[in-house]
């Protein structure tokens, strides 16, 4: 899909942000992956580190002549001033449940398109649909995401929306039936008192390279998607 020039460029171009994270790399004696660039092929087994991209922009820029492609492809020129897309990377630890979270204060999804896609890997080249994160009015602050891998590869990249049960104070908005959101007004970035922080539960399934099953995206599901965000939002404000 390009060159290593290309994936250097494609790194280089990567806005750093600020990233909290459980176990945000894995321990050094377990990981047996050695690929940390997110536009590379990897082939992970259970508790290695896995690296992937988040690519913030808006959503038509996910397309070429009506096909979505990666974020590492360069045919989306996402790395173009007129794009103002913005991306971070991640390494979490695989099949562990991961907490991650994007400041505010060093991001403003709204104004880089108000869409997020997911994405890691250069022949299978997967990515999650663009999902929306923010527009002029709210931000969705709460996320599922679950990297589906198959003999250690990933396939898929998928998000999951558990609706607006637990809409309620600063959740004051339901989107579409589907997502909490904060009002914008109620962001720290607008004067408000909220963080707006975006934060991402991380989860795997499918098998890795020893055909070990990942199991952290039922464990997820049963815990119920503000179940976690709730007990670790004391360390995002």
């Amino acid at each position: 899909m390009g060159s290593k020039s290309t994936t250097k460029k494609m790194m280089i171009i990567m806005m750093l942000l600020l990233v909290t994270t459980m176990r945000f790399v894995a321990d050094a004696g377990s990981d047996t992956n050695g690929v940390f660039d997110p536009c590379s092929d990897a082939t992970i087994q259970r508790w290695d580190g896995f690296t992937f991209g988040l690519a913030f922009s808006n959503k038509d820029s996910f397309f070429f002549n009506q096909t979505q492609f990666s974020p590492c492809d360069t045919r989306l020129s996402l790395s173009s001033p007129d794009k103002k897309a913005q991306l971070a990377v991640f390494r979490p630890k695989v099949d562990e449940i991961s907490f991650l979270t994007i400041d505010s204060s060093s991001s403003n999804p709204a104004k880089a398109g108000g869409y997020m896609v997911a994405f890691a890997g250069r022949k299978y080249a997967a990515r999650s649909p663009p999902i929306l994160v923010a527009d002029d009015s709210n931000t969705i602050t709460s996320f599922t995401l679950v990297l589906e891998f198959n003999r250690g590869i990933l396939q898929n990249l998928y998000w999951k929306k558990f609706g607006c049960r637990a809409c309620s104070g600063d959740y004051s908005v339901c989107l579409n039936g589907e997502d909490c959101a904060v009002p914008n007004s109620k962001c720290k970035s607008n004067g408000g008192t909220f963080d707006c922080n975006l934060s991402i539960q991380l989860t795997f399934s499918g098998t890795d390279k020893n055909l070990e099953v990942l199991n952290s995206w039922y464990e997820v599901k049963k815990l119920q998607k503000y179940s976690l965000y709730s007990l670790f939002k004391n360390f995002l404000i």
